[in-house]
């Protein structure tokens, strides 16, 4: 089967930890010795080898920074924070230059901004066989789109889709930040429906939620979101939420991450979650939703957490498609199993990437 993960912050890493997607997850964990145990890192879960390894054939891959006042982990924090727009622009430009290069290098991934490169990319996996990991652009938190006119430039550059924001940003409310869309925020969710964006509205805060999915006339997904009815807090969704997502065709990408699958976990050190909370998560959403369709992957591996944060069977990227077997277990069929893992992406991005011009 295709796997398809819907929210990794590869750029991110790469500036702020000098971590090298090229590689082995496994290496950089060497590489990194005990600095993998640090918070805000842990051991490493992402590299190439271990993306073929899972058949991981495309990713959603994050522009991911923080306001300067809200980062308190380790790294290089002058690459991926921001104090105004300007700096925010400078810095996001940089990570969506990283995502450019790697497809210039021909190292093994390539930057899909079309339909037709979606296809030629999966063309690749076809048979059985190993292909180029596909990159789809998507900005985390929109305050390095400087203003919402800027929007058409970010998108002829790549950019495909666009969460409003991680904490507060001056566009909207966000996790730990309650409150709506402000008036630039509006002018922006706007623009993005003009402009043939993929709104993500993981992060937002629910009363910007609300008011961006009645504003945007896109598709809609929440890359990494998990039902809040499973694991309570404004960072979860809520089942009207998942039924507003689910009324728009949008696809939500369960994050295998314990602290979001069970409210209870105590931390790394701590016994890992079951595998079959994912299953536990899928059924939930599929049972609001009305459609396993909605279902898919958001892993965030890497983005905060390492492999000791992770469900019981999850080491690497590799073992994503170990989640098959426990939705299999909880008697989803085949070709459910199969739209999880990375076919409900697939149909979401075949409507909303555009076509090439001929």
């Amino acid at each position: 089967m295709i796997v398809v993960d819907g929210h990794l912050d590869i750029a991110f890493n790469h500036l702020c930890y000098g971590r090298d997607v090229r590689q082995s997850a496994l290496a950089t964990r060497d590489h990194e010795g005990d600095l993998g145990k640090e918070k805000w890192r842990g051991l490493c879960m992402v590299g190439l080898p271990e993306l073929r390894r899972g058949r991981v054939a495309i990713l959603f891959g994050t522009i991911f920074l923080a306001k300067r006042e809200d980062w308190d982990g380790p790294g290089d924090a002058d690459a991926i924070t921001y104090r105004d727009a300007a700096e925010a622009e400078k810095n996001g430009r940089r990570q969506l230059q990283f995502y450019r290069d790697l497809h210039e290098e021909r190292a093994g991934f390539r930057v899909l901004a079309t339909a037709e490169d979606l296809a030629a990319c999966l063309e690749g996996w076809k048979d059985g066989q190993t292909g180029d990991v596909g990159i789809i652009p998507l900005l985390e938190g929109a305050d390095p789109i400087s203003t919402p006119e800027n929007t058409g430039a970010w998108r002829e550059d790549g950019l495909r889709i666009v969460g409003l924001a991680w904490r507060g940003t001056r566009y909207s409310g966000g996790t730990g930040a309650p409150g709506p869309l402000t008036r630039e925020g509006a002018a922006l969710v706007d623009v993005l429906s003009r402009e043939k964006m993929i709104l993500d509205l993981s992060h937002a805060a629910e009363e910007s939620f609300f008011q961006a999915i009645d504003l945007f006339s896109g598709p809609v997904i929440a890359s990494h979101s998990n039902p809040r009815a499973l694991c309570p807090g404004d960072r979860q969704l809520s089942d009207e939420m998942i039924r507003r997502i689910a009324s728009r065709d949008g696809v939500i990408g369960i994050v295998p991450f314990n602290r979001m699958l069970d409210s209870s976990w105590a931390g790394p050190g701590a016994a890992r979650v079951p595998l079959e909370r994912i299953a536990e998560v899928a059924q939930h959403l599929a049972g609001v939703a009305g459609t396993h369709k909605i279902a898919a992957i958001g892993s965030d591996f890497d983005g905060g957490f390492g492999a000791a944060s992770a469900p019981q069977g999850l080491d690497t990227i590799a073992d994503l498609p170990r989640i098959g077997d426990v939705l299999s277990d909880a008697r989803f069929s085949d070709a459910m199993i199969a739209d999880i893992l990375g076919g409900n992406w697939i149909r979401l991005l075949e409507k909303a990437l555009p076509r090439s011009v001929s």
